[in-house]
């Protein structure tokens, strides 16, 4: 996994994610260039995004996880209109299942549009946004 540059903020255009108090993990992971995730202590299932319950046992008791990164992407599209906030050109906007089984809903970077296609394997990097922090998106896994 990568991190973000130092002072790379400058020059960012990127929006800053919404902190929660049960997502400040996974935010505060990815501005340190890691991939994390929710898992229930009791039944041991991975729930993104995360909450204050299991959604599958009703448990109360969380685990963070560290996650590989690696995923697949399962559908994607292109905003156009309107014009999305924080960007020089449209991004691509993608729903990954990563190799743990959960599913975030980011972009994809460093492929021309021709190439993007379900099934694409990617892997996770982070951006830096416009406040200093970052978030997680995904590049194609280079063979």
């Amino acid at each position: 996994m990568s991190t973000p540059e130092a002072g790379a903020a400058a020059g960012a255009t990127r929006p800053d994610p919404v902190y929660t108090p049960d997502a400040a993990f996974f935010w505060e992971g990815a501005a340190r260039g890691e991939l994390l995730g929710q898992r229930c202590a009791d039944c041991q299932r991975l729930a993104h995004p995360p909450r204050p319950m299991c959604p599958f046992c009703h448990s109360l008791k969380r685990e963070v996880v560290r996650l590989s990164g690696r995923g697949t992407v399962c559908s994607w599209t292109i905003p156009r209109h309107p014009a999305p906030l924080g960007f020089a050109e449209p991004p691509i906007v993608a729903l990954i299942e990563l190799a743990e089984g959960i599913r975030l809903v980011s972009n994809v970077v460093e492929v021309a549009q021709a190439e993007m296609r379900n099934g694409l394997s990617v892997q996770v990097l982070f951006a830096p946004t416009r406040g200093g922090r970052a978030v997680p998106v995904f590049r194609p896994v280079k063979a």
